[in-house]
């Protein structure tokens, strides 16, 4: 119900941290690149200084570690409420709604989970062009009205052939639905569902503009605000007994009417010189955000190839029920994806920021507190997982077959986390300036190298191979390819 909530912050995690959100959330272009493909023309620095700015990140100094660390902080409430809100108002939406209406309603989101390379990889593609330009506000509204009106346009397009294709695709038996009255109501359901998906892909942009500029606190409200307002709306609709396809309607559009609401409210409240607007898209400066979206595109797809292939490993080589165990116990190790994603999306444009300065020292030491957080936070609730896995599994679902999960399989699951989040930040400075060649190179080698060694792993040792050699495989691949990226990237931005 708040998955787009978790999206917005899922979709911009490292791209090794994908997993989740699938959500986050990663071409050789460099800084200069990426920022030839703009528009030429600059307010003057005079122009610059009349306008009063909003608050945006600190150039220096304590003010942006604080910037950072409350960041992070209101990320983690945010992300928590986004994903408490869920788990009060289920209960209520399955008695009312009942099993099938229910059930459709989930399977419908599923549908919409899978399509979340429709933004192009503009998102992330903002958010580095942003922090590059962080003393340059009116080329931050080129950028920022182009990547609204290609989003825009895309959305378009995606609502008109949904209003197509909708009446003649079958629904009812593609769901399999049984009951005569949910059937009727099934093309109404995808409508919405699939509406409210396309309607927000260009409204959840704001958020990253707002990331950009230092204002995480602000974004992180209105994500709040919108998980809350869902659950509100949804709980008053079933009070006052409302048809069951307007509480359906209340959940899923209260995230993009509030990040509406925030879009208005916070262009309204900017300076003139920092608004977007039609007369500022360029097409040099679209073809440019396109460009580097577009390699994000490619880079995070086989990323999500790459780490969401067990699966489907573990069904073919050991059957559906391993399968099946694998993936709760996966999901009980989500929780430190989650959070390698939040806390990435937080320090990505400040990096850019500080390196578009040339402040390489300050990104550097940002950098190995960042690899310290993620160990100390990842490890310790890593080897508490492995201490209560069992347990919590069991609390969860009732029962749990401890000759299938194994304790090396929760070891090797602690250890796999371990070893991708201290990697994401010297990922998370490449993604800040768009250098995302070594990155491609180290997945396409891990996709392949640590498919073999999975199916070699699974038939030898069982579920505990599979995150043994994904860690053998990443150790190998990705360490090396996130190791030389960071010092390219340092050694770009840096002094001649």
């Amino acid at each position: 119900m708040t998955r787009a909530v978790g999206r917005a912050a899922a979709g911009t995690a490292p791209t090794a941290a994908t997993a989740e959100a699938a959500k986050a959330e990663a071409t050789t272009a460099t800084a200069a690149t990426a920022t030839t493909a703009a528009a030429p023309t600059m307010v003057t620095a005079g122009t610059v200084a009349a306008a009063a700015p909003p608050a945006g990140l600190p150039a220096s100094g304590p003010g942006r570690d604080r910037t950072v660390t409350v960041g992070i902080a209101t990320a983690m409430v945010a992300k928590g409420i986004g994903l408490a809100a869920p788990l009060v108002m289920t209960p209520a939406c399955f008695r009312y709604l009942g099993e099938q209406r229910y059930g459709l309603w989930m399977a419908i989101t599923a549908l919409t989970g899978m399509a979340w390379f429709a933004d192009l990889g503009l998102g992330n593609g903002l958010l580095t062009r942003l922090g590059q330009l962080t003393d340059e506000p009116r080329q931050q509204a080129r950028e920022i009205s182009g990547a609204f009106a290609t989003l825009g346009v895309v959305a378009v397009l995606l609502l008109t052939a949904l209003l197509v294709v909708t009446p003649v695709v079958p629904w009812v038996e593609l769901f399999a639905v049984g009951d005569p009255g949910v059937a009727a109501q099934t093309p109404t359901l995808v409508l919405i569902c699939f509406g409210a998906f396309v309607v927000n892909i260009p409204l959840s942009l704001v958020q990253r503009v707002q990331y950009a500029r230092g204002q995480m606190v602000q974004s992180n409200a209105w994500q709040s605000a919108g998980a809350l307002a869902a659950l509100v709306v949804v709980l008053a609709a079933i009070t006052a007994g409302w048809p069951p396809l307007v509480v359906v309607a209340g959940a899923v559009l209260a995230v993009p009417v509030t990040n509406l609401l925030n879009t208005v409210t916070y262009f309204w409240s900017c300076p003139q010189a920092y608004r977007p607007g039609p007369r500022l898209v360029h097409r040099d400066t679209v073809v440019g955000l396109l460009r580097l979206g577009v390699r994000f595109f490619v880079l995070t797809t086989m990323s999500s190839i790459a780490l969401n292939v067990d699966n489907p490993l573990v069904a073919n080589v050991l059957g559906l029920a391993a399968a099946a165990h694998y993936a709760v116990v996966g999901k009980l190790f989500g929780v430190l994806w989650v959070f390698v994603g939040l806390v990435g999306m937080t320090v990505w444009p400040v990096n850019g920021a500080a390196l578009a300065r040339g402040e390489v020292d300050w990104v550097r030491r940002n950098t190995r507190r960042m690899v310290l957080l993620y160990g100390v936070v990842v490890g310790s609730v890593g080897l508490a997982l492995v201490g209560t896995g069992h347990r919590l599994i069991a609390l969860w679902l009732g029962s749990v077959d401890r000759s299938t999960i194994r304790l090396p399989v929760l070891v090797g699951l602690a250890g796999w986390s371990l070893v991708v989040a201290v990697t994401s930040p010297l990922i998370m400075v490449q993604n800040s300036i768009g250098l995302l060649r070594p990155q491609f190179v180290g997945w396409a080698a891990f996709l392949v190298l640590a498919t073999v060694l999975k199916v070699w792993g699974l038939r030898q040792f069982g579920l505990a191979g599979l995150p043994a050699a994904a860690c053998v495989a990443y150790l190998s691949t990705m360490v090396p390819a996130a190791l030389v990226g960071y010092r390219r990237a340092l050694a770009r931005c840096g002094p001649s």
